[in-house]
């Protein structure tokens, strides 16, 4: 599936050799990793297309945006996978609803969310791969796990064996009731009479009646949720040498399970974990609630961008923050945006403005700490103010192509 328009990225001004190198909080590791490869691989869990893009997805997506920015710049080699999860059943649910076929809704919204992409400046995936078209993939992967002795059958459908790995039952990142209570809230079916244990995840639905289905050699069907971003992330992306990836990202909802029980899924056809680092971006609220389909509070980026919000200001909006952390949306956030985008737009556009050259490595610096976006715009308000009050000695070129390259804005 083709992607959206490459984004053009001005070259670093710091050479590779003397680069910083870029440090994530790794969710799991509760602690942050550098990330040192020559060849980074980054997965990043995509949306399911029943609906269109919203600030949560926009937040998540620019998040990993400055990652792969900040990592190319430091010149390392980045293959970035992201998938689509084209067939679900939030996806076939939507499409019941308003009697559309859900091929049809799948695509519309896919399209709508290119576009918000494009126009948020995110650099596309090297790899933008739907579930729909790496069905036999995902099949093969499971086969894979079926002959190595990792599942089990209950009617037709397959699931997971925690157990088989035990590390799996003994690592949860919750007790165990808080885990089944989580499992059960997002998804998973923890009292199915005949699972082996109630964490036990769905690898491949046994075909229903009225919903699209694959033949496979166990039977028609369709693929679990989680098992569809292990066979993307492996069959896409180079394997590393101590995990099969380097980076998987996604929204903070992912923490569990779903990144819990892919990473288990691969260690299972591997013997070693799915990624270096497990990294979560903070979840928005709106309206004192997370932002989500189901509680109706939803802002679209193709509305606000419509009713002309500047999309450079947006993406202001949602990375002056600290990623990792809840947001709650609020107008003025994008008020302030509209601030800081206006004093330096004004900045740039002097002959002369405050000295850059120290500005831009301490940007970098500050990105290089876990995406310290709270202090990258500390700096830049301060530097307006120097150039406002008339202190000269800098380049606004250098300055411009910096704030492309690693912020993705381009002024």
């Amino acid at each position: 599936m083709h992607s959206w328009p490459k984004s053009f990225l001005p070259p670093s001004p710091i050479k590779k050799g003397v680069h910083p190198k870029l440090n994530l909080f790794g969710s799991y590791a509760n602690q942050k990793v550098q990330i040192s490869e020559d060849n980074v691989s980054i997965y990043v869990c995509g949306i399911t297309p029943y609906d269109a893009t919203h600030l949560g997805h926009a937040a998540t997506y620019v998040t990993y945006d400055l990652v792969y920015r900040f990592l190319t710049a430091s010149g390392a080699s980045v293959t970035y996978a992201q998938n689509i999860t084209d067939v679900d059943d939030p996806l076939l649910e939507r499409a019941k609803r308003d009697d559309v076929a859900w091929t049809d809704l799948a695509r519309s919204q896919i399209e709508l969310f290119r576009n918000d992409m494009t126009l948020l400046n995110v650099c596309p995936p090297n790899f933008y791969e739907g579930v729909v078209e790496n069905i036999e993939l995902i099949i093969q992967t499971i086969r894979k796990m079926v002959d190595s002795g990792f599942t089990y059958e209950i009617d037709g459908d397959i699931y997971f064996d925690l157990s088989k790995i035990p590390q799996s039952i003994s690592n949860l990142p919750f007790d165990v009731a808080e885990s089944i209570k989580i499992f059960r809230e997002r998804g998973g079916d923890p009292e199915r009479i005949g699972k082996r244990h109630p964490l036990d995840n769905l690898l491949w639905q046994k075909a229903r009646r009225g919903e699209p289905s694959w033949e496979s050699s166990f039977g028609a069907g369709r693929p679990g949720w989680h098992v569809e971003c292990v066979a993307i992330a492996l069959g896409y992306l180079e394997s590393q040498t101590e995990t099969c990836i380097t980076l998987q990202g996604g929204g903070s909802d992912l923490y569990f399970p779903h990144h819990y029980m892919s990473n288990y899924q691969a260690y299972s056809l591997s013997n070693k974990p799915l990624a270096k680092i497990f990294s979560h971006a903070g979840m928005i609220g709106y309206e004192g609630e997370k932002m989500s389909k189901s509680k109706g509070n939803l802002l679209f980026v193709s509305k606000m961008i419509e009713e002309g919000v500047d999309p450079i200001s947006l993406r202001i909006a949602l990375i002056d923050r600290s990623y990792r952390e809840y947001f709650p949306w609020e107008r003025s956030h994008l008020e302030k945006a509209n601030q800081i985008c206006k004093r330096i737009r004004a900045s740039l556009s002097r002959e002369d403005c405050a000295p850059t050259d120290q500005l831009i490595l301490q940007l970098i610096s500050a990105l290089s700490n876990d995406l310290d976006t709270k202090e990258v715009f500390r700096l830049l308000e301060m530097w307006c103010q120097e150039s406002e009050n008339g202190i000269s000695g800098g380049n606004p070129g250098e300055l411009s192509r910096a704030l492309d390259l690693y912020l993705g804005l381009a002024f």
